[in-house]
């Protein structure tokens, strides 16, 4: 949540701020603001609303200053408005302080602070810091003042501080909430994403919890909160700031969803072994030996990443023969999970920086687990403090209703499938079909893109509805919850997503002719079983899309419209049915006039609990 970008070198800071928090604005966009320093003075600029807004409040600016930082907002604490908009400031405005995180004991430390005289012009937590921070500045030194200043906080922070009386340095600092720290040619950047900072650079640092570091226009100076120097390696970045462009595409999310075939063959890039039917990982940094005494997987996943951790499950379970357990990792942390030297850990998440995500992993090693991730930006969090992982090689997905990387993260799962597969009950020629079929996905999906136009022939038919329901089996329960996901996060339309047998017991109620069902009907062992749920919708009144395999004339019986995917083998299923459910969420939501890349309420990196 939120984005932070900061500067210190020789060049106009403002341009480098403000396509910094453009790029990050995915982050979130409920307001923005700017600070800078210039000849010993500090100058704060913010607006409610989208970074644009602060953009045409500072048409009229320039010269602003080599030093700065910026922000824009996912709110948290406080209403979206002008006076919590980021950066704040302390009471004599000398210094300001952007954050992203949750302190979580402010309330206690604004009465404190209340008492000694000091007047908040906010609603947020994250002032607090501000004062604290002017409260411990009494010798000039802000890097040891922005230190004491957190041993007094509670909760989570990534922060970037400067003041008007330290024109020559940039503070930064986290605890569970990511910054990357850019080095240029007398130049440096702060950001809570290499994103923002990739045009300028590509050589970063990714700072640990509890790092604070101390950029001045000579150089910079790592150390723990408690004052110990360290280093850290410096990191090429993977991708360059082409990426980040919409490639001519009228929204990120569509360019996101028609790079697919690109980014599935990525995911599996010199991991297929198809004349050995099996799969080499080698980010596990497992023997094979310590993978055979392996009896049980559990997955730990939020939103869109928790339902590619169900169909793993199937995959997993029926194919490779091991338990597998699917937790969400916001209750993950606060059971008691049942742990043994022979259970497997898998945490998964787009960002690797995902806040319940991160807290389960480690709730996970306290109890001694081997924990894996599953991820897809290189020297995230989850990369660096997991036993091992693989990266999803996806590139970077910058609208905020995940499609690429499911995709991906299904990908990886399966290539998972068939690495233990093979090693416990798949033959040599299971493994080569497979192998095989994995192979062709990449084809299969740029077939089913060729349907675009008349998808979106559907969804102006059914984008005036406000209700849908979504219905799949076996392998393909898990995507009829994503497809009512992505419908919802960006149409703001109710979808509930069920196995279809389920419908009987409750969500049946709703079937009416303005309630949609849209069903995944695909040829496989279920399919007689799905074609009977949807007698039972239609004998309701209600309308049915239909997901349903190439070649099948039957469902046109059934269905008043039908999507047509290519045949592929059940456990591959997903990777092909997922994508006409991601295109007619976007274009209903198109439809409808919605903010797709960033839809309201959300945001893309959930690096708060």
């Amino acid at each position: 949540m939120c984005g932070i970008v900061g500067y210190i070198g020789d060049k106009d800071a403002y341009p480098i701020l403000i396509e910094g928090l453009i790029a990050l604005e995915y982050r979130g966009y409920d307001s923005a603001g700017i600070a800078l320093v210039n000849e010993s003075a500090l100058t704060v600029f913010k607006d409610k609303g989208k970074v644009d807004h602060l953009r045409t409040q500072m048409e009229t600016q320039t010269k602003l200053g080599t030093l700065g930082i910026s922000h824009t907002r996912w709110a948290t604490h406080g209403a979206p408005s002008y006076k919590n908009a980021h950066p704040h400031t302390n009471g004599n405005d000398s210094l300001a302080v952007v954050h992203n995180g949750i302190i979580e004991n402010f309330e206690i430390l604004r009465e404190k602070l209340k008492k000694e005289g000091i007047t908040f012009k906010s609603e947020t937590d994250s002032e607090v810091i501000a004062h604290l921070v002017g409260k411990y500045l009494t010798n000039g030194n802000l890097g040891a003042a922005v230190r004491r200043a957190l041993q007094d906080i509670e909760g989570t922070f990534g922060i970037g501080v400067i003041s008007r009386d330290n024109p020559d340095v940039l503070i930064g600092a986290r605890r569970g909430s990511p910054l990357v720290v850019g080095i240029g040619e007398k130049e440096f950047f702060l950001a809570s994403d290499a994103s923002a900072i990739v045009r300028h650079t590509k050589k970063v640092i990714y700072l640990n919890d509890n790092n604070l570091i101390e950029l001045a226009r000579g150089g910079y100076r790592t150390t723990t909160l408690d004052n110990r120097k360290i280093s850290h390696k410096i990191h090429n970045l993977e991708f360059d700031a082409d990426s980040l462009a919409k490639g001519g595409y009228d929204h990120f999310m569509l360019k996101e969803i028609m790079e697919q075939t690109n980014t599935i063959k990525n995911a599996m890039r010199g991991r297929v072994l198809c004349d050995e039917g099996t799969a080499r990982l080698d980010g596990l940094n497992l023997v094979l030996q310590e993978l055979r005494q392996i009896n049980r997987i559990i997955f730990v996943a939020c939103g869109t990443s928790w339902h590619a951790a169900l169909v793993g499950e199937y995959m997993l379970e029926e194919l490779a023969g091991i338990s597998v357990e699917v937790e969400y990792a916001s209750e993950f942390r606060y059971r008691n999970p049942i742990i043994d030297p022979h259970t497997l850990v898998f945490v998964i998440s787009q960002s690797g920086e995902t806040a319940d995500t991160l807290a389960a992993m480690r709730e996970a090693q306290r109890k001694g687990a081997t924990v894996l991730g599953i991820c897809n930006v290189v020297g995230s969090s989850i990369a660096r403090d997991t036993h091992g992982g693989v990266y999803l090689h996806a590139g970077p997905e910058i609208g905020v209703a995940s499609t690429k990387a499911f995709t991906s993260q299904l990908t990886v799962i399966s290539l998972l499938t068939l690495l233990l597969g093979r090693m416990r009950r798949l033959s040599h020629d299971d493994g080569v079909t497979i192998a095989g079929a994995l192979e062709a996905v990449p084809r299969q999906v740029a077939k089913i893109f060729k349907q675009n136009d008349e998808i979106k022939t559907i969804a102006h038919i059914y984008a005036p509805h406000n209700n849908f329901l979504y219905l799949g089996r076996s392998y393909n329960f898990p995507v009829a919850l994503e497809g009512a996901l992505k419908l919802k996060e960006i149409s703001y339309i109710h979808a509930e997503g069920y196995p279809a047998a389920e419908m009987k017991h409750g969500p049946i109620a709703l079937i009416d002719k303005d309630m949609p069902s849209v069903v995944i009907a695909l040829r496989d062992s279920v399919y007689d079983k799905v074609i009977s749920n949807i007698q039972e919708v239609r004998a309701r009144g209600g309308k049915i899309i239909a997901i349903a395999t190439e070649k099948d004339k039957e469902i046109q019986k059934h269905a008043h419209h039908v999507i047509y995917v290519p045949k592929t083998i059940p456990m591959l299923s997903p990777l092909l049915s997922v994508i006409p459910l991601q295109l007619l969420a976007y274009h209903i939501a198109a439809i409808r006039g919605c903010e797709i890349d960033q839809p309201r309420n959300l945001a893309k990196s959930v690096t708060v609990e």
